[in-house]
């Protein structure tokens, strides 16, 4: 004999669904289109601030990319001010007068010196470079031997100068007594352009001048004892050239200083 059923059973086998609010349509039908609107003004913003540029640089996965984009950037810049330049050339050439000829005569006399005229003439080419990758990786010691610094670029520069150069690059570019050298990363910037390694120096000069200068130099014999050790391998090479062209230097030439706040004197 079946037991009776409880009074409340019915209503444990009935499940109760409640009713789903309906979605008002008209709200996608206005929100879609807006939100459209915003993500188009959105791009266009975006263009706009970045100039042809990337907004991301972060995106960059190897050294070679981002030399390769801050030069093209610095080279659009050169021809902006090659340009003007000419405009300044153009107008002052137009001005009759004798103070303005004057000076225009003794910046002529000053160009070559100062590394505004091209050079060329027998020289050499002096070659560093970091050490292998296998020597890197195997390395315990002090990993900063065995890869090239801005001090050891400007040892070379300064030797090449006292050897009498009269012209001398890095990595092409025309080195003049503003040019600034100093490392950033695992690169090392020029004039505002990073460059990797391996760096080429050349130099215009007496040839023997210059490789005296270079055995002379206490910093390059330390660096080139290194370069010898197995244990550190950083490059070095050095090449006798029949000839050797340097550009002209056409960065730019303002210097920038501190000044000083409240009238004081900078120091």
């Amino acid at each position: 004999m079946q037991p009776p059923e409880s009074a409340d059973s019915g209503h444990r086998r009935r499940r109760f669904i409640p009713a789903q609010p309906r979605r008002p349509r008209g709200v996608w039908r206005i929100g879609t289109p807006v939100v459209v609107l915003l993500c188009g003004g959105l791009f266009v913003v975006s263009a706009a601030n970045s100039d042809g540029t990337d907004l991301r640089p972060g995106r960059y996965t190897d050294l070679a990319s981002l030399v390769k984009d801050e030069s093209d950037q610095y080279d659009g810049l050169k021809r902006q001010v090659s340009d003007l330049d000419a405009q300044v050339q153009s107008l002052s050439a137009g001005m009759s007068d004798r103070e303005v000829n004057r000076l225009h005569r003794r910046v002529t006399e000053l160009k070559d010196p100062a590394g505004l005229e091209p050079r060329s003439g027998p020289g050499l080419t002096v070659t560093l470079s970091d050490a292998p990758e296998d020597v890197i990786n195997s390395t315990t010691g002090n990993v900063n031997l065995l890869l090239v610094h801005q001090q050891d670029i400007q040892a070379v520069v300064n030797a090449l100068w006292k050897g009498g150069a009269t012209a001398v690059t890095v990595e092409g570019q025309r080195i003049v007594s503003t040019t600034g050298i100093k490392c950033e990363g695992n690169a090392v910037q020029l004039q505002g352009v990073p460059y990797p390694q391996p760096y080429e120096i050349q130099a215009v000069g007496d040839q023997g001048s210059l490789l005296m200068a270079i055995e002379d130099d206490p910093y390059l014999q330390a660096y080139r004892e290194q370069a010898a050790d197995p244990a550190i391998s950083v490059g070095w090479d050095l090449q006798l050239e029949p000839t050797v062209s340097a550009p002209a230097y056409d960065g730019l030439l303002d210097l920038s200083f501190a000044v000083p706040l409240d009238g004081g004197t900078a120091g």
